[in-house]
């Protein structure tokens, strides 16, 4: 979920990234439980419900679930939908591409992060924006690592997907510093220069969330306040991981591999853009 915040950066101790990490691979394991089943027919809010029943079974809770007045347990947001889609009673179908953002609250700690599946056969133009989007939040995450500045991490994902591949970089969202707290400071948007932003220090602890539109990157939110969808009707795709900033390298602490093996299992699920997509890990 991606809200521009105010407040300020908080440093967390090893133990306590400890603890974010059981958060951000609870939502890894529901969104897992998601890949399992997710095939034409079904609809977004009976993934909704499987995901607020995983969740409670492993005694956390959705943290989505009426913050700031949301209505459902994820965000829903098929095709054209960038974020915070409302689950519906709409049943997919073939060729839809589905990004699932879900929260939890494990130990008084917040999980948060984001996957994209495609549900059967699809454009060779929808696979490269996949490929190219989930590519590019790794390529954002090589540069979270201590002394670089956000900004670093915002120019990679930029640079990967606009510049390079000629895509819309979402501007009114952004990711976002993660804790106690839903959002935290600092905001880490998908566009910037290097050298810009923060400074980043060891175990500030962010939400890595590109949103990455196939035409422009122009958006605007529906009535019910929340949804947001491409201005010009293309595809829009969401990858996200929660990472904790390190000396040398940075630590993820959600965990797509086990994500990744339900996908590939899942013959109604779409992977053949993976060669590329998983070199980049």
């Amino acid at each position: 979920m991606s809200r521009r915040i105010n407040g300020m950066i908080i440093y967390k101790t090893e133990a306590e990234v400890a603890l974010m990490k059981q958060s951000a691979t609870l939502v890894s394991k529901t969104l897992t439980a998601v890949a399992n089943v997710l095939q034409p027919g079904m609809t977004t809010l009976e993934i909704d419900k499987l995901c607020a029943e995983f969740v409670q079974d492993h005694k956390a809770i959705p943290s989505f679930y009426n913050y700031r007045g949301y209505p459902h347990h994820i965000c829903a947001s098929v095709n054209d939908v960038v974020v915070h889609g409302f689950p519906d009673n709409v049943p997919l179908k073939e060729g839809d591409i589905v990004s699932i953002d879900m929260g939890v609250i494990l130990n008084g700690w917040h999980g948060d992060h984001a996957y994209t599946f495609i549900l059967g056969e699809v454009s060779e133009e929808i696979l490269r924006l996949v490929k190219v989007t989930k590519e590019s939040l790794y390529k954002g995450i090589e540069k979270a690592i201590a002394g670089n500045r956000v900004g670093d991490i915002s120019y990679a994902i930029q640079e990967h997907t606009e510049r390079r591949n000629g895509y819309g970089v979402v501007r009114e969202l952004v990711g976002h510093g993660l804790g106690r707290s839903l959002h935290e400071d600092p905001q880490v948007p998908n566009y910037g220069k290097r050298g810009d932003g923060k400074k980043m220090k060891e175990n500030m602890v962010l939400a890595i969330e590109p949103m990455i539109n196939m035409g422009t990157k122009d958006v605007y939110t529906e009535s019910d306040g929340w949804t947001v969808k491409t201005r010009d009707g293309k595809p829009s795709v969401h990858f996200e991981h929660d990472v904790c900033v390190k000396r040398n390298k940075a630590l993820i602490l959600s965990d797509y591999s086990i994500i990744e093996a339900a996908e590939q299992a899942n013959p109604h699920l779409n992977t053949s853009y993976y060669t590329a997509a998983v070199a980049a890990q």
